[in-house]
């Protein structure tokens, strides 16, 4: 009889474990539905390093969503993969806030204020797409406002916006957020429907440019 409650309780054990096992395997991602693969690669800027770019733009009500996740992700990148974001221009009323986007890099405030530029644009109604009240933002920000101003009208900010434009439709987007991994693989929330998916997918794709790479990880 203890022998029989024994096996009882470990065949129980085993279905549980069986029953968990299933619960946290993730689904493999499916080219097509999930994500599609580029009939012709973008080159990439991180060299050795998995690239992993969103196209996106500040006022975009979707992109503001997804930004908290986004960052939260980004965090827990494996060291062979590194993260990129592209304002994209599909309207030309889109500029200014890639401008603000790479002006902000060149004075090294950035990583600090993107999500702050989110909150400028959605939370706090701001329209930094009017030079005046962009600089009074920045002035806010504790950022030196001559140097902004001169990044933010430098023919260099311009240039690098409309290069990632490029790089945007060189990739067939015609839509934000949108996601590329390595320069050969799109996805994006209306592919994948979730965040708690397209984070999954992400990471296979990263895995699965991993592999086309060699399989060797950079410390």
């Amino acid at each position: 009889m203890i022998r029989i409650q024994a096996m009882h309780r470990a065949l129980a054990f085993l279905a549980g474990l069986f029953v968990l096992t299933g619960a946290l395997a993730v689904e493999p991602a499916e080219e097509g539905t999930d994500y599609k693969r580029l009939a012709k690669p973008v080159a990439v800027e991180t060299g050795r390093q998995i690239e992993v770019v969103e196209f996106f733009w500040y006022r975009c009500p979707h992109c503001n969503q997804l930004e908290p996740g986004l960052e939260a992700w980004v965090k827990k990148l494996p060291a062979d993969a590194k993260f990129r974001a592209v304002p994209t221009i599909l309207n030309p009323n889109w500029l200014p806030a890639a401008k603000l986007h790479y002006a902000l890099a060149d004075v090294g405030a950035l990583e600090r204020l993107r999500g702050k530029v989110f909150d400028a644009y959605h939370r706090d109604k701001l329209d930094l797409d009017d030079e005046t009240e962009l600089m009074a933002w920045i002035r806010k920000q504790g950022v030196d406002e001559a140097k902004f101003k001169a990044a933010y009208r430098s023919f260099s900010a311009q240039t690098r916006a409309m290069k990632g434009n490029q790089t945007a439709r060189n990739a067939g987007i015609t839509g934000v957020p949108a996601l590329m991994v390595d320069g050969k693989y799109i996805t994006s929330i209306s592919m994948t429907f979730t965040e708690e998916r397209l984070f999954e997918v992400l990471d296979q794709l990263i895995q699965r440019a991993r592999s086309e790479r060699g399989g060797k990880t950079v410390k």
